[in-house]
């Protein structure tokens, strides 16, 4: 299954405020996560999908 990882660790990773990932749950547009219980866990593998899925090629410039 591979690591679960907490939001604040995702955050971490991800480098944004724990606030975001957070309204990443509530709107459905952030890396899929699990229940465990109470808690709200990620799989380290489901998280680089979906920033390799959010990868923005930059535009040459004329």
């Amino acid at each position: 299954m591979g690591a679960l990882l907490s939001a604040q660790e995702v955050a971490q990773y991800c480098g944004v405020p724990l606030k975001t990932v957070y309204g990443w749950n509530t709107t459905g547009t952030g890396p899929k996560y699990y229940r465990v219980g109470k808690y709200v866990r990620y799989r380290a593998s489901d998280v680089d999908t979906w920033l390799e899925e959010h990868t923005v090629t930059p535009r040459e410039s004329d």
